[in-house]
């Protein structure tokens, strides 16, 4: 039997109409937002009308894509409870650490991107080479979740990849040109139910096979590991680096400190979320209240990827192996495998829907937060200046087709990764940690130049890309999971060390320019938000939430670390 007939769900005309209805929901969405469409404004920031729990749950939706279902079900499968930690550690602390510190300035600073905040702070020269960064950074992202939904598309339909890629990309395109980023994040909020209707039956069914909790974790003690996939730490099955003090430093460093940091604080696939908030107050509370379901949906992740590990026999054959595939089966496929194992027909139409919904949430995401970088970074600010606001709308619905397009061609990139999660941390070290690097450090040395900005973006880039040559050459032997922390701490390190030093010796901004952009120079006043009206309540305050958020992690770290 070929690999793509094992692949494939078998559903029945139940499971397709209810695929079909969701297409034409979506798509619904996507009409009915084009009415609010006058502006470039509101089309690529929702004209800044949206409350806080709509901007929340889309600021978490958007990140479960190709990263949390197929990628992160494949670390189950692969590593097991170590997993977490690119949730709990990964991305928690970081996410309230934006709502807290960096969204007063954000917001504040009426930036209408990271690289317009990039501009304000520092240059033109450091808003243009990021744009650029971000440009690319966010076609080849959507080729993963494109990737993603070509290939459940493949096993839905027996389709090839050829075909059910540039058919997967149209859907996407349909809604995003039509109603811009108010319909991305409408359909977001809707995926994020529809994505919780996959997930949560999946991980009863599966345990309910493996004989409950006790059944699974006695299946994965007896099989490979040994039980080494049931600790948290020192998390060597996932770094695959033998010394426990490196492999949690690595684990503590490069993925809670640098790779977090770094995506969740200055990905503005994210923080356009963020940005679309009706007040300040809004803003800050986005990604806080998506940290909540942040900290929870890993229980219904990562668990179907162990259950995988165990009750899918291509899956444990691969696992047994100690390799990356048997007979054209990969980690990969553990999602899609263990949903055609356990779910009966009607519940299964439902859990392709959820599965299609993750990954058009994901490429949505990207391409809108791409079409706005594009539109006013790029091509406003730089390529064709002081045209009308109806001449930017355009540009941006075009601009949209043309990211579908470019990412149907870096979709067939990701197809060459065995595992999604090695291949997005190699992106993220690329061009997250660096961004991170200089923006941490411009926010609180008011010192920091502009020249020093993007010269050190693009040394700390240089960095991830040289540890990551050396790491698939063999010249360092590690995981790429361990290389892509590894990355991500030398490009951290290289861009703070070299923009320190060349600020060092060239001119700094008066610091007349800088209020609302650098800590020291930013009053009080400026960084707070009104607790009037919408905004009132103790449950309204992003200091308490994010509090909460917090000592929720802790409690779950204790239970299942």
């Amino acid at each position: 039997m070929t690999a793509q007939e094992v692949l494939r769900l078998n559903p029945n005309l139940v499971d397709y109409l209810l695929v079909a209805f969701y297409f034409v929901l979506v798509l619904g969405i996507g009409f009915a937002a084009r009415r609010s469409v006058s502006s470039s404004l509101d089309f690529l920031l929702s004209g800044r009308s949206m409350p806080a729990w709509i901007t929340g749950l889309a600021f978490i939706s958007a990140n479960l894509g190709a990263i949390e279902l197929i990628g992160m079900v494949a670390n189950g499968a692969q590593f097991g409870i170590p997993t977490v930690h690119y949730y709990w550690l990964g991305a928690i602390p970081a996410m309230v650490f934006l709502g807290i510190v960096m969204m007063p300035f954000y917001y504040g600073s009426k930036a209408r991107s990271v690289p317009e905040f990039l501009l304000k702070r520092f240059n033109k020269t450091t808003q243009r080479v990021q744009a650029v960064i971000f440009a690319v950074a966010s076609i080849l992202i959507a080729g993963v979740n494109l990737f993603s939904l070509g290939l459940v598309l493949e096993a839905l339909l027996g389709w090839s990849l050829y075909l059910a890629i540039p058919v997967a990309a149209v859907v996407v395109l349909g809604y995003i040109s039509l109603g811009g980023l108010s319909a991305a994040i409408y359909t977001e909020v809707l995926q994020f139910f529809v994505i919780l209707a996959l997930l949560i039956p999946l991980t009863v069914a599966g345990l309910n096979r493996v004989g409950g909790w006790d059944g699974l974790t006695r299946a994965v003690t007896e099989g490979p590991s040994g039980g080494a996939d049931l600790n948290a730490w020192p998390g060597t099955p996932l770094t695959e680096i033998a010394n426990p003090f490196l492999s949690v430093l690595g684990i503590v460093f490069g993925l809670g400190f640098v790779l977090s940091f770094g995506y969740w604080t200055t990905n503005f696939a994210e923080v356009q979320r963020a940005l679309s908030a009706k007040s300040m107050s809004a803003a800050r509370r986005t990604p806080i209240i998506g940290a909540f379901p942040k900290a929870l949906v890993v229980l219904v992740i990562v668990t179907p990827g162990m259950i995988a590990g165990i009750l899918v026999p291509q899956i444990a054959a691969v696992k047994s192996g100690g390799g990356d595939a048997v007979e054209g089966i990969t980690y990969n496929n553990a999602l899609s495998l263990l949903m055609k194992e356990v779910l009966p027909n009607g519940i299964l139409g439902v859990a392709i829907a959820g599965l299609l919904a993750a990954f058009m949430a994901g490429m949505a995401a990207n391409i809108s937060s791409f079409n706005t970088v594009f539109t006013y970074d790029i091509w406003q600010d730089w390529v064709r200046p002081g045209r009308a606001d109806r001449y930017y709308l355009g540009v941006g619905r075009l601009v949209t087709i043309v990211g579908c397009v470019l990412a149907i061609g870096t979709a067939f990139i990701a197809s060459g990764s065995a595992n999604l999660m090695d291949y997005i941390q190699s992106l993220f070290s690329f061009f997250n940690a660096p961004l991170f690097a200089i923006f941490i450090l411009g926010l609180f040395w008011k010192r920091m130049t502009g020249p020093s900005a993007w010269i050190g973006l693009l040394s700390g880039t240089a960095a991830a890309v040289l540890v990551d040559i050396l790491v698939r050459a063999e010249v360092w032997t590690m995981s790429s999971q361990a290389g892509s922390f590894v990355g991500a701490i030398a490009a951290f390190v290289v861009g703070v060390g070299v923009a320190a030093g060349v600020s060092l010796v060239t001119t700094p901004k008066p610091d007349a320019e800088l209020v609302g952009l650098t800590w020291s120079l930013t009053p009080k006043e400026a960084r707070t938000h009104s607790t009037d009206g919408d905004d009132a309540g103790w449950y309204r305050s992003p200091g308490v939430l994010g509090a909460l958020v917090l000592a929720m992690t802790v409690v779950l770290y204790i239970a299942f670390g």
